[in-house]
Formats: C-alpha cells, structure tokens, sequence
C-alpha cells in the first residue's frame, strides 16, 4: 500500500488537538503550560498547509513546514519546520511512496531536529523520543516496536536534568516530570506507525 500524506494531513492535527490539555498540564509543571497549544496550533496549520498544496510529496511536506513554522514562533517551530523539510526530502518528487518507507520519515525527522536543534538524546528534549523511535526505525523494527521505543524514551526523561533550551535553567526542579516535547513527539510518532501498519 502506498502512502500519499493524505493519510497524515489530519492525524497529525486531530491528535494535537485531542492532547492539547494533557500537554499544557505537562508544561505547565515547568515552563508556561503552553505547549499543548503550540502543538495544536502548529500541526493544524501544517495540515491547512499540505491541504491547499498540490504537486509531489516533497512539495506537500514542504507546505506542510512553511504553515508549522509561520504557526508557532517558540522553539518547536523551526525545530518541526526543519524536521519536516527533511522528511519531505527523504519522500521526494514522487506522488506516493511505499508505506513501510515511513520508516526513512521518521529517522529523517529525527535527523532535522538534531541538526537544527544542536542536541542529542539523553538532553531531555523532543530527541530522547525522535532518537530511539529512529532507531529502531532504522533497524528495521516493526510499527509497535517503533511507537514502544518513542514512548520508553519520553519516559525516561523524567529522570533527567535538561542541559539545552528553556528548560536547562530549572536544573534539578525539572526531575519526576517527563518532558513535554517528548511526550508529544512521541504521540506524532504513534501516528506515523498506525500508517505503517495500514500496509
């Protein structure tokens, strides 16, 4: 079965907005409880944007970052902006792609977030969920393990001090809390599986 983006416009967008709540919570324990809206905000202008665009599936990824990013001024905006670029590369000038090459999508989020963000796993950001899902995208694991592996991650950045961004300047008070970047990363990577597993 091939994958055309129609299959994300919406389940990208329908999920931020479902977690939206659980999201702000989530923030609101150690930055401005704003995340959820960010998220909700950001991905329902990509999808708008992917929506009204025509052409290739790199042309439809591409809409898709210029709405994200035109949406949310915060820091996830250029970090998904850049992450969907680079999925949008990796899909190419093609109509359609093999559903189970979502796998290359997800290591080619990862992959933008980490160039543009200057961070790596274990730093408590959206990358210690991008980092394992990719991985174990890479390696060819099926769509549960996948998802599994984006959710251990965001799980265990409860017991981590972040060292970049916003969240570096709380130290020790950010520790029993996951991080709200990863939980929601986690939540965009469950969604790129359930297509995988439409196949």
């Amino acid at each position: 079965m091939d994958f055309t983006t129609g299959d994300l416009k919406a389940t990208f967008s329908e999920r931020m907005a479902t977690e939206h709540d659980r999201l702000c919570e989530l923030d609101g324990v150690i930055g401005d409880a704003d995340h959820g809206v960010a998220m909700e905000q950001g991905m329902k202008a990509a999808a708008e944007a992917a929506q009204a665009a025509e052409g290739t599936l790199q042309d439809i990824f591409n809409a898709a970052a210029k709405g994200f990013l035109n949406a949310v001024g915060a820091s996830s905006g250029p970090l998904y902006a850049t992450a969907l670029l680079r999925a949008g590369k990796g899909a190419g000038p093609r109509a359609s792609m093999p559903t189970g090459e979502l796998r290359t999508i997800i290591a080619a989020m990862r992959d933008g977030i980490a160039q543009r963000g200057k961070a790596e796993p274990g730093q408590r950001t959206m990358l210690d969920a991008w980092g394992p899902a990719a991985d174990a995208a890479v390696n060819g694991r099926n769509a549960d393990a996948i998802a599994a592996a984006a959710r251990r991650g965001a799980e265990a950045t409860r017991d981590m001090i972040a060292t970049v961004g916003r969240a570096a300047r709380l130290g020790e008070r950010s520790l029993g809390n996951a991080d709200p970047g990863s939980v929601s990363a986690a939540m965009l990577v469950e969604e790129i599986c359930r297509a995988i597993k439409i196949a």
